[in-house]
């Protein structure tokens, strides 16, 4: 099964210029702690609810900060719309992600898969990745 086939297409961005303060409320929205950040459909980072309690509230920015000024920019990970989901799966245990852009070929943002879109799909796919993500001492928390 191909990530095309698994992934949620509507998508929420944010935008690097965007406040912190309105990204926040659209992940309360959504119910969700991450976001990919996207300037003309090119993912550029990403923002996550952690983001924005360390790198904003814990160093005294205030909620008009921009997302640039708080994003992941460094080693944004992602994968291709065309992958195979066991292979994303087990890039996700071992990166210890919950949920990964997705690009096309051209690099241009087309979706999003998360635990819960391999869990529905791929029930193997979803075990192998859960237990990665879990194992204590996770780096990324996307």
């Amino acid at each position: 099964m191909r990530v095309s086939e698994a992934m949620t297409r509507e998508v929420r961005v944010a935008n690097p210029d965007q406040s912190i303060r309105e990204v926040a409320r659209i992940m309360a929205e959504i119910d969700a702690g991450a976001m990919p950040v996207g300037d003309n459909d090119r993912l550029v980072g990403m923002i996550t609810d952690r983001d924005i309690a360390i790198r904003a509230v814990g160093e005294g920015k205030g909620p008009d900060t921009p997302v640039r000024e708080v994003m992941s920019t460094e080693q944004v990970l992602y994968c291709y719309e065309d992958e195979d989901l066991d292979h994303v799966a087990k890039n996700m245990s071992e990166q210890q992600v919950r949920r990964l852009p997705v690009v096309s070929r051209d690099k241009r943002l087309v979706g999003i898969v998360s635990l819960g879109n391999l869990a529905q799909k791929e029930g193997r796919s979803a075990n192998k990745a859960v237990k990665g993500v879990t194992k204590p001492g996770g780096a990324h928390q996307q």
